[in-house]
Formats: C-alpha cells, structure tokens, sequence
C-alpha cells in the first residue's frame, strides 16, 4: 500500500527537480558563471600607475591634495575610496565628472582614462577588494578534497 502511493511522489519530485536544474542550467534564464574577481595588481594597478601616481603617489614631493592612492589605508581615510560604495567614493565622483575642474585625471594632464578602465575601477570600488570571499570555483575544489579526504 506505501509502496504505491509513494513511487508518483517520487516520480513527481524526480521530474520536478530534472526540470529544476534544467532551468537553472538554460543559458538565456538560467544561472551564468560569475566573472572572476579582479586582482587589484593585475587589473587596477596600472591604470592607476598610468593615470593617478603622478599626482597621487609616493612622490610627497608631486602629491596634490595630500592623497595617496598607491596605499588603500591612505585612500579609505581621505574617503576616496569607500569600499563598497560608488557613491560615497570620491575617485568614482571624480572620473564620472564631466566638470573641467573636478574631473581626473585633469584635462590638463594629458592622462584620460577609458570607458572600459573606469569600468574596471567601479568595479573594483564595488567589489569591496578587502573582501576574503571564497569564489565559486575554489568552494567546489575545497569541497572535492574534502569528500575524497573523507573516504
């Protein structure tokens, strides 16, 4: 008597999560794979090196404004980066500036940054780089280890 009430239950989960996972899976609705996370001395450094050191350096000699955007303690403190909030950022504010005496780097440095490296400096303000998340690929790998070690 179970046995024939529980095998369409069965069934119908069985179908239910194919159908599940199927939707998750499907490319145009589905789950796509996360871009991997940038890596501040890959992807920011040298926009920064190219654009910003000069005035913003090491150098306290040429430093203007006496911000120092090659050490993020320095930045966090004078509010020109605020982890995790483009708003609040100053370096976001001022490379969306389209004001001549706000935007940097300065018209007259001869530096302009691209659309796709302000992008990528967005991106890094949003990710929050203190951030010490696990990605998605690293938690599966960890994880497989685990259950072989296990065995």
């Amino acid at each position: 008597m179970i046995c024939t009430t529980v095998a369409p239950l069965l069934r119908c989960l069985t179908i239910g999560c194919l159908w599940l996972v199927i939707g998750l899976c499907w490319p145009e609705h589905g789950l796509r794979a996360a871009e991997p996370r940038l890596d501040f001395n890959r992807d920011i450094r040298p926009i920064l090196s190219e654009n910003c050191f000069y005035c913003h350096g090491q150098d306290a000699n040429k430093r203007q404004a006496d911000l120092r955007l090659d050490r993020r303690d320095a930045a966090v403190a004078k509010q020109a980066l605020v982890p995790g909030d483009l708003d609040a950022s100053e370096l976001i504010q001022r490379i969306r500036s389209t004001n001549p005496d706000e935007v940097m780097p300065p018209p007259n440095s001869n530096r302009r940054l691209t659309d796709a490296q302000k992008q990528l400096l967005e991106r890094w303000v949003r990710e929050d780089r203190k951030s010490t998340r696990l990605n998605s690929s690293h938690t599966v790998i960890s994880y497989a280890v685990f259950c072989l070690k296990k065995k």
